[in-house]
């Protein structure tokens, strides 16, 4: 399809590249032009077909270009545990002797922060759902590399000093003043940056969050029509305690106190019942995966039951790491091991949806991200194929999802803006990020060992 060639020259033209649409139809097409106005798709066609000028044309051969990742639930900050939490067994904000980020100071987190997103960023995500502690200061530091944001304060009423320790106390308080500081941030950041920053109510998990601080929150995002990327059943100790405390499952409160709908992101899954996943193929929610982070833990999410529901898929890579191609590689590993074998309902496709056009849904923006279409944002990544890794190229989704690496991405582009070229961000001194990110990553482990 093409744009009308006397609109004016193309911004861009990308020629010579195989692309992975992502579409229904018309999912590969084979050296391909593509064509980018005012941050948008408006030409996609093999290259023999006729299409507009350009004002830059960039040749392609032996590229790979797909839609944009949504990276739907990611913690940056938590870099500093890198090598550490994966062995941990547990998440860190639940562990004694561990950095949290409460520890942090704004400057740590901030360098933390930005290490953590351009990780994400070189790895093909262009768009990160990223939630945690000093969100103020770490909203700016990802915002300034030019991708898709979409925030949160880690909102609780528990106090975490004590949930280390094994003891769960509400205060009232802590919820209230973590509730302001996520409401400031929307009304101070929803929609900046040309639409490319969103808040979202980042609701910590029904065992950290009280009944009625759940209610709260769920009439606030409500009434701003917020997404709602929360944990659920994201262990047996939440389970445990939900169902103790609420004689519910952590799904049955979500219900109950009005969360669960087509906001809510739920992260992990991991003990939802039969009952649970039709709960929440009912509501509309989204269930986000995190395979990786999971299956290194032992466990799996019964993602083959929550598909065959009917329920949304997502996918992120929370702590451990940012790229969500090895995110789809243990996607489909996992659910076939559930499975038995290799079936006709989970292959490369099917994670590949899950990376990109299920988190568009997850994140209410379907109709402009998630695949590659003439009209929707020019949201892309290019990835080297020319590697020995990814030849030959007969399949190029099935050698993607099987062989790729997010190294291997190139170029990325958010509305059409170059923000990676040869591996490298545009907007930021890569070495600098790394050098920061390090010494806040030494300061902290330093405090928490003394």
């Amino acid at each position: 399809m093409s744009a009308d060639i006397t609109a004016g020259p193309l911004d861009l033209l990308l020629t010579g590249a195989t692309v992975l649409t992502g579409e229904t139809t018309g999912t590969i097409v084979e050296d391909a032009a593509i064509g980018i106005r005012d941050g948008r798709i408006v030409h996609l066609a093999p290259a023999s077909k006729p299409f507009p000028s350009a004002k830059v044309t960039r040749a392609l051969p032996g590229r790979l270009v797909t839609p944009g990742f949504i990276n739907a639930h990611l913690h940056a900050v938590l870099v500093m545990v890198r090598g550490v939490a994966a062995d941990l067994g547990f998440a860190p904000s639940y562990t004694p002797g561990i950095p949290k980020g409460t520890d942090a100071t704004p400057e740590e987190a901030r360098a933390l922060a930005r290490l953590g997103a351009v990780e994400a960023l070189l790895s093909g995500s262009t768009l990160v759902c990223d939630h945690f502690v000093h969100a103020d200061a770490t909203l700016d530091a990802i915002a300034e590399l030019g991708l898709r944001v979409h925030a949160g304060w880690r909102v609780h009423d528990v106090d975490f000093a004590r949930v280390a320790n094994g003891e769960w106390s509400f205060d009232a308080a802590i919820g209230d003043d973590l509730l302001r500081r996520t409401l400031d941030l929307h009304d101070r950041w929803h929609g900046a940056n040309g639409g490319r920053i969103q808040v979202q109510m980042a609701a910590h998990a029904p065992d950290t969050c009280s009944p009625a601080f759940l209610r709260t929150i769920a009439g606030e995002a409500a009434a701003r029509n917020m997404r709602v990327n929360t944990h659920l059943a994201q262990s047996r100790v939440e389970v445990e305690r939900v169902k103790a405390s609420t004689g519910l499952s952590p799904a049955e409160l979500l219900d109950e106190v009005g969360l669960l709908n087509d906001r809510l992101l739920a992260t992990h899954c991991l003990y939802v019942s039969d009952t649970d996943i039709a709960r929440l193929a009912a509501s509309g929610a989204h269930a986000v995966h995190v395979p990786k982070c999971n299956a290194a833990s032992g466990r799996l999410a019964p993602t083959p039951a929550l598909k065959a529901a009917g329920v949304n898929l997502a996918l992120c890579t929370d702590t451990q790491h940012g790229d969500m191609v090895e995110a789809m590689r243990w996607a489909l590993a996992t659910a076939r091991i559930q499975q038995g074998g290799v079936t006709a309902d989970w292959q490369p496709a099917d994670v590949f949806r899950m990376a990109t056009l299920g988190g568009a849904k997850a994140v209410g923006m379907a109709d402009d991200i998630g695949t590659l279409a003439v009209g929707k944002k020019a949201d892309l990544v290019v990835f080297d194929t020319r590697r020995p890794h990814l030849r030959p190229l007969v399949n190029p989704l099935g050698t993607l999802v099987h062989t790729g690496q997010g190294r291997d991405v190139e170029m990325v582009l958010v509305d059409g803006e170059t923000l990676v070229e040869d591996g490298r961000p545009v907007r930021a001194d890569l070495d600098r990020i790394c050098i920061e990110a390090d010494q806040a990553a030494r300061a902290l482990w330093a405090r928490a060992r003394a």
